[in-house]
């Protein structure tokens, strides 16, 4: 049996589910970002299930546009971790094989912005935490996050977070999201 749970967006959300699905005896066959594999017997135990994702913050997907809605969001921040070299709409349209502009809509009538608005915020989250741990130059991390140019990047970074890359730095009162929490 496979579901597909909303907000998870980290190994370290996965880390969280898989502790406690084992303190439930519940047997996890697989899981990846956003998607839990159960043992067949699994599913007699799904209000244990829900009751579990709910009490760590999460939500059970049921709804089929939700569902690609979490596939998008999952694919996003894999991309975040890969080292994409082709356009968003390519990369989406082959990791989903749907078509982009179907995505596109998708995405926009549920979240109230678009795929690319919702990847640049998440770049600049990657940027914060790159920033704080402070081991890569800004023009190190544009190049990691696949910027044209770090004076691209810094120009992007200043525009959603009102301060440039530098002040940030210094600021140190880091202001970041959870990967989850973004839309």
């Amino acid at each position: 049996m496979r579901i597909k749970v909303k907000n998870m967006v980290c190994d370290r959300c996965k880390d969280v589910l898989k502790q406690e699905f084992q303190n439930a005896n519940i047997e996890v066959v697989h899981m990846d970002l956003g998607e839990v594999q159960f043992s067949d017997g699994a599913q007699k135990q799904m209000e244990r299930i829900r009751e579990i994702l709910v009490k760590n913050g999460f939500e059970l997907i049921e709804d089929v546009n939700d569902s690609y809605i979490a596939d998008i969001k999952k694919h996003l921040i894999n991309a975040l971790k890969d080292d994409m070299h082709q356009n968003l709409s390519k990369y989406l349209s082959e990791k989903m094989n749907k078509d982009y502009s179907v995505l596109s809509k998708m995405f926009s009538a549920k979240e109230g912005l678009t795929i690319e608005k919702y990847f640049i915020l998440l770049k600049i989250e990657r940027v914060k935490e790159e920033i704080q741990m402070e081991n890569k130059t800004f023009s190190e991390i544009a190049y990691d996050l696949n910027y044209k140019s770090s004076s691209h990047l810094a120009k992007q970074f200043k525009s959603i977070t009102g301060m440039s890359m530098s002040e940030y730095r210094k600021v140190q009162d880091w202001n970041r999201r959870p990967l989850d929490q973004i839309v």
